[in-house]
């Protein structure tokens, strides 16, 4: 028993030894590459400018699919005449985008228009884990009608992909701000 009280103390002498430091705040530190826009060379009714390190994917239909390796993520484009079904593809349109309700904490949706490229349209960011954290679609009214949703190979946990989010997004405004109808 002495052998044991003998024990105790030379070890909480020796392991009780310097002051008690705290740890200081760790950050996410997150590199992402410098940008650089380049025209999608692929011949759709539409163009715009996408960086020069995504991956333009052509899809059937008009369709294409951004690929950004490095973030594990895509930016899915539809593209749809319009053939007196307005309506139909804006009511389309913001369905799939509070489809993602139920798992959003908010849905922030912002307007936009330019009158010079003809091209009107809406950009939503939808915060929380949902699915797809930003969608946008742009049309002129009359022919054509085009559609983007960001989406991550992963299950979505906002906090982890928040700056991967707002790294895309940008890219997302400026194909909305770049993009042009081709008659």
């Amino acid at each position: 028993m002495r052998r044991f009280f003998l024990i105790v103390i030379v070890l909480s002498i020796v392991g009780c030894g310097g002051d008690v430091i705290p740890k200081p705040k760790a950050y996410l530190s997150l590199q992402y590459p410098t940008k650089e826009y380049k025209e999608i060379t692929v011949d759709r009714p539409y163009s715009f400018e996408v960086p020069t390190t995504v991956k333009v994917q052509e899809q059937p239909k008009n369709w294409l699919k951004i690929k950004y390796p490095l973030l594990k993520a895509s930016v899915d484009i539809t593209y749809r005449p319009v053939q007196n079904n307005l309506k139909e593809l804006l009511l389309e349109a913001d369905k799939l985008v509070f489809e993602h309700t139920i798992k959003a904490d908010n849905i922030v949706c912002l307007d936009y228009s330019n009158e010079e490229k003809k091209a009107y349209g809406k950009l939503c960011e939808i915060l929380g884990n949902a699915a797809s954290q930003v969608q946008f679609h742009v049309t002129d009214s009359t022919k054509h009608f085009l559609k983007a949703s960001l989406f991550f190979y992963t299950k979505p946990n906002y906090d982890s992909i928040l700056p991967a989010v707002d790294y895309i997004k940008k890219d997302m405004i400026r194909m909305m701000e770049t993009l042009e109808w081709k008659e």
